[in-house]
């Protein structure tokens, strides 16, 4: 597996990209483009790796990736099982700031909206409670054509530019392309990690997917991805915890840590909270009061 270089499909009278998918799941590759990527995932979960980071996503949610930003949105595994139903709904709409679109974004109208996009490379989620809002703006770029369609669009895109209180999806920037070599091994790595994560992982087995030595991985991971590989694996095990605590499909606290693949509770209680900033039981309560308090 490898960081699959893609090229969006561009129809000679179109400079923006709107695509509708309804599949068995989303995409299972880690790729990257050259255009910005806006997804609306109108039904779906699972696991968003966007660069060095990954964030559980869910119906209704709305992400933002940059270009160039490494990225996979991985379908929880009981939408691979044999008998599914399950499918995905996604609404993604593509654009280029440096291809055809180039000329808009050089207006002075446009200056401030093009500096947010590219200071926000590293990709972000629109905040819950924006979803409604720019949904409808997301379906009406959707819906439109013509010039509608890109007044629409630009509306849109104004509108994002004014959102505060954004979190980067990934705190690694990719704002230059990785090379072949780079990407198959952070790829081989990343890949090797989310479908071993559950059981015991030693240093020395996944330097092997990387073809380095220990000491070389190490300092290598590091440098790509500013987190050490034990907190890039611990974050992967709290993220599978969260969707496990949150979907009431367990015994206990312990039956969720083992699945994980922390090897005590007492580490799981350390690690989660050093991760979320709560303990396990504190963030299930923090969950269930938040499920009581929304709108039906």
């Amino acid at each position: 597996m490898k960081v699959l270089p893609f090229t969006i499909p561009v129809p000679h009278d179109k400079t923006i990209i709107v695509q509708r998918e309804t599949l068995p799941s989303f995409y299972p590759h880690l790729h990257r483009h050259a255009e910005v990527q806006i997804t609306r995932v109108r039904e779906g979960h699972g696991t968003l790796l966007a660069g060095n980071s990954m964030h559980p996503f869910g119906p209704g949610e709305i992400y933002v990736l940059g270009v160039n930003l490494p990225h996979v949105f991985k379908s929880s595994t009981e939408y691979f099982e044999e008998d599914s139903n399950l499918t995905i709904d996604a609404l993604t709409i593509f654009f280029d700031p440096k291809g055809k679109m180039s000329a808009l974004f050089d207006l002075p109208e446009m200056k401030a909206v093009q500096l947010f996009f590219e200071q926000w490379q590293c990709g972000f989620k629109i905040p819950a409670a924006g979803y409604v809002f720019f949904s409808s703006l997301i379906d009406k770029v959707e819906k439109s054509a013509g010039a509608s369609q890109m007044a629409a669009f630009i509306e849109m895109l104004h509108m994002m530019s004014k959102v505060d209180g954004l979190q980067p999806l990934s705190t690694v920037n990719y704002a230059q392309p990785l090379t072949d070599p780079e990407g198959v091994r952070i790829a081989s790595v990343y890949n090797y990690i989310m479908h071993n994560f559950s059981k015991p992982l030693t240093l020395d087995e996944v330097a092997q997917q990387a073809h380095l030595t220990p000491n070389a991985f190490c300092r290598y991971f590091k440098k790509h991805t500013r987190v050490t590989f034990t907190a890039f694996v611990n974050k992967v095990r709290v993220n599978q915890a969260c969707k496990l605590l949150v979907s009431s499909n367990y015994n206990s606290i312990a039956d969720v840590a083992y699945n994980c693949g922390f090897t005590s509770v007492t580490n799981f209680n350390y690690v989660f909270k050093n991760v979320t900033g709560r303990a396990p039981r504190d963030y299930v309560n923090e969950y269930e009061r938040e499920l009581k308090v929304k709108p039906r």
